[in-house]
């Protein structure tokens, strides 16, 4: 397959752009490796993630290829509590027939170097074990499995096991205080 990536354009997601990652979310829902929800999200469901994300300035950003959103990504928090502060978690979409053309490579590239720039020092991924793609490109990208969970999620009535993989960002010995 031709690649595009040289094509695509990598921006800061804006509230426009909601439908777009909605579409491409939704289509995620529908496989069973990826995106562990059972039912696709709603406009207004999209929207409130969305502004939360906004107003706590955690990166989205979009893969633009002839003017058409065709992946995202985006980098939030791995946890809510101050222990975790220098931990991120990311999480990269593709639509379909864009796939295995180095977009996801483009937008994980993105987000790795915003969550250096926050000062991160580690990024999680969670990925379904049966999503080898997925699996690939974040190693391809420095992260290292950290731990499976068997069982841990479901999805169309089946246990899935969620495989943990962290990248580190840099090499501090201790945290910036």
């Amino acid at each position: 397959m031709v690649g595009v990536s040289e094509d695509v354009i990598i921006r800061k997601a804006t509230s426009e752009d909601v439908q777009a990652i909605l579409v491409i979310y939704n289509a995620a829902t529908q496989e069973p490796a990826s995106a562990y929800e059972d039912m696709p999200q709603t406009l207004a469901q999209r929207k409130e993630w969305f502004d939360y994300y906004s107003k706590r300035n955690f990166p989205i950003m979009v893969a633009e290829h002839d003017g058409i959103v065709v992946g995202w990504g985006s980098l939030g928090p791995h946890q809510e509590r101050a222990g975790f502060r220098f931990t991120g978690s990311v999480a990269v979409y593709v639509e379909k027939m864009y796939r295995r053309r180095g977009i996801g490579g483009l937008l994980l590239k993105a987000l790795l170097q915003a969550g250096r720039q926050r000062k991160l020092h580690i990024v999680l991924a969670v990925i379904d074990s049966k999503n080898g793609p997925s699996l690939g490109l974040h190693r391809e990208h420095g992260f290292v499995q950290a731990g499976v969970l068997k069982e841990a999620g479901c999805k169309f009535g089946e246990w899935r096991d969620a495989v943990y993989l962290q990248c580190s960002l840099d090499d501090r010995l201790v945290p910036e205080v």
